[in-house]
């Protein structure tokens, strides 16, 4: 579904991301992981088409971001960091405009259960200017779930969501899962990668440093079993830093 082919991105003569590879299947969850200033927003800004590659490609679908990027952006759906609502437009507005962007106007049957699920449905008719910073975030999620893409792109999104919004959007992720669709997901929240990904993507200094299930890279760690998520980051982020 997503492909990231020896993506490379330089902002001058600053390297944010080098020769970087991996995949995301079909019916699978995959957690980009790394500290701050690793790639892993350059890496999604370049997925969603917002930078383009220095070098490298990037296939959603099979179509290339840069080479075909209509078709590209209609099978992906993306969530930023910090999402920017429409300010004039209603929460409903907002899921009218994305579903008539991607022609998909019949996905609007289900505004009412997406909205009620993620506790905006009470908000339909609010503006994007008066909701909070967690209600933008959820508002983000709503027009991505209204769109039906077959891949999920999600940056830091639970940051900002209430403990109820949080375990909504997991659970909506793992359904999305359960129907064929692939999933990238951006986090400093180590415990919750290890409990939702399959498999998690690791960068440090704009370099991929591991990638695989947390049982193989216990495995290649020479790990115990009782070691987290957590523990392999910080080993191999710190071999990095030390080399």
């Amino acid at each position: 579904m997503l492909q990231v082919l020896n993506l490379t991105k330089r902002f001058g003569s600053m390297t944010a991301v080098e020769d970087l590879s991996f995949t995301v299947e079909s019916g699978e969850i995959v957690g980009l992981l790394g500290p701050n200033g690793a790639g892993k927003t350059t890496t999604i800004r370049c997925v969603a088409s917002l930078l383009q590659p220095t070098s490298g490609c990037i296939l959603l679908s099979g179509n290339d971001v840069t080479e075909d990027p209509v078709a590209a952006k209609r099978a992906l759906a993306f969530v930023p960091e910090v999402p920017n609502p429409y300010e004039m437009l209603t929460v409903m507005e907002h899921l009218r405009f994305i579903a008539a962007a991607y022609r998909m106007e019949e996905e609007l049957v289900h505004a009412e259960e997406i909205l009620t699920r993620l506790d905006l449905w009470d908000k339909r008719n609010d503006l994007g200017a008066s909701l909070s910073k967690g209600m933008r975030q959820k508002l983000a999620c709503a027009c991505a779930f209204i769109h039906r893409a077959q891949v999920f792109c999600f940056d830091e999104p639970l940051i900002g969501l209430d403990p109820k919004g949080m375990r909504e959007l997991k659970s909506m992720m793992l359904e999305r899962r359960s129907h064929g669709n692939a999933i990238l997901i951006s986090t400093h929240m180590l415990d919750t990668a290890e409990r939702l990904c399959d498999r998690v993507v690791i960068l440090n200094k704009g370099r991929l440093i591991a990638q695989g299930t947390v049982g193989a890279l216990k495995e290649k760690l020479s790990s115990s079993n009782e070691s987290s998520l957590e523990d392999l980051f910080l080993q191999l982020t710190e071999d990095v830093s030390d080399a």
